[in-house]
């Protein structure tokens, strides 16, 4: 690492102010802070000195995701093999989904980095960090069929029109990852729902598959919830599905990643488990009697483990920047989250990946509810005055 570190150092005079390259020194930067700490210290004044900085918060979700990400390429191999009727291996499951997820990853990433390094050069600000973990999340809200243009598109809508036009990292008022996934919902339907939630590229030796009768749990469950899979499978993932978004045991890691280092709000993942057992309970109890197979009847517990709830809950809803900052606040944008997955679920399955919607929904109300909070804390503290 001594050897790359002197060669930075040594070409970094020609990005400074004065050098050849001076206008593109927020990239190198970036690259720079990226593989180094910086040797900079503050030397005067009061300061607050944290050794959570923004990149150390945004390596911690990254690691939180790992256990999603490692999962789902798993899960790809497992459901392009189980579509040939093949058996494989843990190992050979995992490779096949490693070298397809791989590029999305990639592509994710070459496209909202170079938008964001171009930014950072025409503003002359530096490169944040924040895309790192956005980076990560699109391909993972993804199916593994999306084509590659179709996640440079996302990466660059979410990027421009999801953060910079706001001013960058920090002012986006939505997820710009759920923002990129509902972009390619209502841009190119055919594409991101239906059937083509399994990989089915031809395997040797084996007739190739023109068409595979595989939708998710969330397009059947509504016309009969008893033909979802079992809990057990739901929970563990064994299932079709976005990438990231099948194993509920894997975000349950993530989850516990995110609370035990302070990165995650444990107020809001609670509270989005507590809406969706609420409301599902409330519509099981009006389910009509004459309608069994109404999706009112499906329990309470099976909107935890369908779709992609539990993602979405752990690492989408507790985004710091987008999500309600009080206390209170947090129980009330986690409460509603919960209630409005289940309520479109039911009743509008023409959105069956409900949570995209409520996350976002409720991000655009997250400023109300803290304002309200804040409001009638006002009141009640002036009261006692």
């Amino acid at each position: 690492m001594k050897f790359l570190q002197n060669i930075i150092h040594s070409i970094k005079p020609h990005f400074e102010k004065g050098g050849r390259f001076e206008k593109l020194y927020p990239a190198f930067e970036a690259l720079e802070t990226f593989l180094f700490v910086p040797g900079e210290t503050t030397a005067h004044g009061v300061h607050v000195r944290d050794a959570m900085d923004l990149k150390r918060t945004m390596m911690t979700v990254i690691i939180a995701l790992v256990p999603t990400m490692l999962f789902g390429m798993w899960n790809v191999g497992y459901q392009h093999y189980l579509a040939y009727g093949m058996e494989a291996t843990l190992m050979e499951n995992f490779m096949f989904g490693f070298w397809k997820v791989l590029p999305i990853i990639v592509v994710s990433y070459a496209a909202g980095l170079g938008v964001e390094f171009i930014f950072s050069v025409l503003r002359g600000h530096p490169v944040s960090e924040g895309y790192l973990v956005t980076g990560l999340l699109i391909p993972l809200t993804l199916p593994v069929n999306c084509p590659l243009w179709m996640v440079a598109l996302a990466a660059v809508f979410c990027t421009l029109l999801g953060k910079e036009i706001f001013g960058g990292t920090g002012m986006n008022f939505m997820n710009p990852a759920l923002l990129a996934r509902a972009f390619l919902f209502f841009a190119f339907p055919a594409y991101m729902s239906g059937d083509i939630w399994t990989d089915l590229s031809p395997e040797a030796g084996h007739a190739i598959v023109d068409g595979f009768s595989g939708a998710t749990n969330l397009v059947t469950f509504d016309v009969n919830f008893h033909n979802l899979p079992s809990a057990s499978d739901m929970f563990w993932g064994f299932e079709q599905g976005s990438i990231g978004e099948t194993s509920a045991a894997a975000c349950l890691i993530g989850a516990l990643i995110l609370i035990i280092t302070g990165v995650g709000s444990w107020q809001i993942i609670v509270s989005c488990v507590l809406g969706v057992l609420g409301m599902g309970l409330v519509l099981q109890g009006l389910a009509p009697a004459d309608m069994p197979n109404h999706a009112m009847h499906t329990p309470a517990y099976y909107h935890l483990l369908m779709g992609g709830f539990a993602f979405g809950a752990v690492y989408m809803a507790t985004d710091p920047v987008s999500a309600a900052q009080t206390e209170r606040g947090k129980w009330i944008y986690g409460l509603l989250i919960g209630a409005f997955t289940v309520i479109l679920r039911v009743f509008n399955p023409a959105y069956p990946e409900a949570v995209m919607l409520s996350i976002l929904l409720m991000n655009v109300f997250a400023p109300l509810i803290d304002h309200m909070v804040v409001e009638q804390h006002i009141k009640k503290r002036l009261k006692r005055a």
